[in-house]
């Protein structure tokens, strides 16, 4: 008998307050269905399909509805309360889903909010929920390099980048040089990606291909000037840091969208800022 997971289960015994199961091993011991649950009919020797979870006095129990997720699996869930050890989310049984605050990212989960998480087994042998979805995370998906994919942030990495689980269930990286603008932890991004490494795991870019990219740069810098007044308070020699923040771009995107516009003479560069032309 094994906990967070569907299994088929024997009836052993019909008591009052529902009936009792087994599995192939009887030195395994015996489980509850509770009466509410019991099929009616159900008799000794039936067997049943089960999910097995711990109760609030961490009894072993058995139900015939499903969770909305099982063991290993991840998925949205969403934040019924927040307590005093952790975030209990709505699993779907009559026991809500603790998501403790050793297994959220530096920002608490707040009440209402959709989570991206995997069922765990803890050290006590209780199912739990965690935001540090990376080891059930499938290297198998079925996209290659080009394609065009939608996933969630669940971690960000200054050394690495931003870490995203593509269809909620494939390990993917956006790379930290791939990182025009900043993600943080439940952004949901449209990426596309740009290779497949040897394990399966995915390499992504919010970026387009570099033609279109240099189209949208260009107009995202002229869109800039037109509401800043016809200009922009610094020119393509100022720091990465500042045109990251800016134009959620790299400098050296901004850089070559600069001196397109500068060959189209759409626009000036002066010691201090890029200015319109007057056409």
């Amino acid at each position: 008998m094994k906990l967070g997971e569907l299994q088929t289960l024997r009836v052993e015994k019909t008591v009052p307050f529902g009936v009792y199961l087994t599995g192939e091993d009887p030195e395994e011991g015996r489980v509850l269905l509770p009466r509410s649950q019991v099929p009616a009919g159900t008799s000794e020797g039936d067997e049943l399909e089960v999910f097995l979870y711990k109760d609030s006095e961490d009894r072993m129990i058995a139900t015939r509805r499903k969770p909305k997720l099982m063991l290993h699996q991840v998925g949205y869930l969403t934040v019924l309360q927040v307590g005093r050890i952790g975030a209990f989310l709505d699993w779907g049984l009559d026991k809500d889903l603790l998501l403790p605050f050793h297994e959220q990212p530096r920002e608490r989960v707040k009440e209402g909010q959709e989570v991206l998480v995997a069922v765990y087994l803890d050290k006590s042998e209780r199912l739990c929920a965690t935001m540090n979805v990376y080891p059930y995370l499938s290297k198998e998906s079925p996209y290659k390099t080009g394609d065009q994919v939608t996933g969630v942030v669940y971690e960000t990495s200054r050394n690495f980048g931003a870490f995203v689980a593509v269809d909620s269930m494939f390990s993917a990286l956006i790379p930290k040089r791939e990182l025009v603008r900043d993600l943080k932890v439940g952004d949901v991004v449209s990426a596309r990606v740009t290779a497949v490494k040897p394990d399966g795991k995915l390499d992504l870019s919010i970026r387009e291909k570099a033609p279109l990219q240099m189209d949208r740069d260009m107009d995202r810098i002229m869109n800039r000037m037109k509401d800043n007044g016809g200009f922009l308070p610094f020119n393509d020699r100022v720091a990465p840091e500042i045109i990251r923040l800016e134009m959620q771009m790299s400098k050296n995107e901004f850089k070559r969208a600069v001196g397109h516009l500068l060959k189209l003479g759409k626009i000036e560069i002066g010691s201090d800022a890029i200015r319109m032309k007057q056409m």
